[in-house]
């Protein structure tokens, strides 16, 4: 399995490169520890994580927001704090998928997009995100 991390960064790499942004080996890690999650995690989350790879909490930042502003990554308030994730489908896929927020110690989870079903929503409305709040199982 020694092609699983070049192929990756391959991907990573174009992915960058097809929003005008710069490769950088810090923007590399970021997106790395992101797509390894699978699931939106806060800033201190995340530079916690990097800080073994010589990352303090300021790069972590600089390129969560520089990611963000250029359309790679997504960003929620998920309970108490903004939440960020490397989409696994392009824009408007990817927003339909609600989160679930524990109310007790605040993580948080991706649900597949047929776990909610919203019905008779008026003409008007467009829906931009689904939380559903309630205690995990660790917290039950």
């Amino acid at each position: 399995m020694r092609t699983a991390r070049p192929n990756r960064d391959n991907r990573l790499q174009e992915l960058l490169r097809s929003h005008g942004v710069r490769v950088t080996d810090q923007r590399l890690r970021v997106l790395r520890e992101l797509a390894q999650l699978r699931m939106p995690v806060s800033h201190t989350e995340l530079a916690d994580r990097l800080a073994g790879e010589g990352m303090d909490r300021a790069t972590v930042f600089r390129n969560l927001v520089s990611l963000t502003e250029a359309g790679i990554l997504a960003k929620s308030q998920l309970g108490a704090v903004w939440r960020y994730e490397l989409p696994t489908a392009d824009g408007e896929a990817h927003a339909k998928h609600p989160h679930f927020v524990c109310t007790d110690c605040g993580d948080v989870a991706c649900l597949p997009g047929e776990a909610i079903k919203i019905q008779a929503l008026p003409t008007k409305v467009a829906v931009s995100e689904i939380q559903v709040r309630g205690r995990c199982s660790s917290c039950r």
